[in-house]
């Protein structure tokens, strides 16, 4: 079975995450943090594998992969739904769920691509910076006067 580095990292700090709060908590948060990563490990497991089906042409966007896609959540729903019904702390269920995304921003940070010394940049004084909008990645238009 091939595990990706991002499902490593979700991993690891999912173990460390529940370690702690074994040691720092009770053995209930424990145990929900622990069956939240769980959960939300299988449901990104399956998202990332229907996505590399998807983009490598494997499968049809439409109604399977939207058939499919919706049966994941269901199922996410009916085992969360079954763990707080069966009495796990949901602060801990929330975390466990949650960790997913510490993950995916340690992965980027580390498999960012490297910067270009040589690469063309402006000057820091470069008036044309005034003209650039960071929020539409894009030069602003001149304003004409009326």
């Amino acid at each position: 079975m091939n595990i990706d580095p991002i499902e490593r990292t979700n991993f690891t700090l999912s173990a460390g995450a529940v370690a702690v709060s074994f040691v720092f908590s009770s053995p209930l948060f424990a145990l929900s943090l622990a069956l939240g990563a769980a959960l939300e490990a299988v449901n990104f497991r399956g998202l990332r594998n229907q996505t590399q089906f998807l983009f490598w042409g494997q499968i049809q966007s439409g109604g399977q992969w939207t058939g499919v896609f919706g049966l994941r959540f269901v199922i996410l729903i009916v085992g969360i739904g079954a763990a707080l019904y069966f009495g796990a702390d949901p602060a801990g269920l929330l975390i466990g769920l949650s960790l997913i995304m510490p993950a995916a921003v340690i992965e980027a940070w580390r498999t960012r691509p490297a910067i270009d010394p040589s690469a063309p940049a402006l000057d820091a004084d470069d008036p044309s910076w005034d003209r650039w909008n960071p929020w539409l990645a894009r030069e602003q238009e001149e304003e004409t006067e009326e």
